[in-house]
């Protein structure tokens, strides 16, 4: 499926590849090892951001993804070993996908039990070191296309 604002995000990123660094995608076979450890499975936009660009920065900006499929020897900006330390340390709920860590306490998650009306996850705020009965999973983005349009928008203004 095509998303417009995903596609506008993927153009601005291709423009501007001097201050765009990404592993240049990941392989089939990281995603359904991925898909397989953290129970989720990957599809529309966020599938093609991983299989085009796999995980990086744009500028100052961290997206993360898959960098390769050794989630247990890895770091930032790997989504999946991110997540999967989070799960331990933080108590973050198996629904969640880190996809950008803000710096300040607040991490961005794609929400796969709260989709948007194209089956796409929505975008939450996880606020860390807050309970989990209190957390209050503020929307950040209609989806990942949205969440990295402005992303991209933002780190060129």
């Amino acid at each position: 499926m095509t998303n417009e604002k995903y596609e506008l995000a993927k153009k601005i990123i291709k423009e501007n590849d001097d201050i765009a660094d990404f592993t240049d995608g990941c392989s089939d076979v990281a995603i359904k090892k991925a898909e397989h450890l953290l129970n989720l499975k990957f599809d529309g936009v966020y599938l093609d951001f991983l299989l085009t660009f796999g995980a990086g920065n744009f500028g100052s900006q961290e997206i993360y993804g898959i960098i390769h499929d050794d989630f247990e020897q890895s770091s930032v900006p790997d989504s999946i070993w991110f997540t999967l330390t989070e799960r331990k340390e933080q108590n973050l709920p198996s629904h969640l996908l880190v996809i950008h860590d803000t710096t300040v306490g607040e991490l961005y998650c794609l929400d796969f039990s709260n989709t948007n009306a194209s089956n796409e996850p929505k975008v939450v705020s996880y606020i860390l070191g807050v309970e989990l009965n209190e957390q209050v999973y503020k929307l950040v983005a209609d989806d990942f296309g949205e969440f990295l349009l402005n992303l991209v928008s933002q780190e060129l203004e």
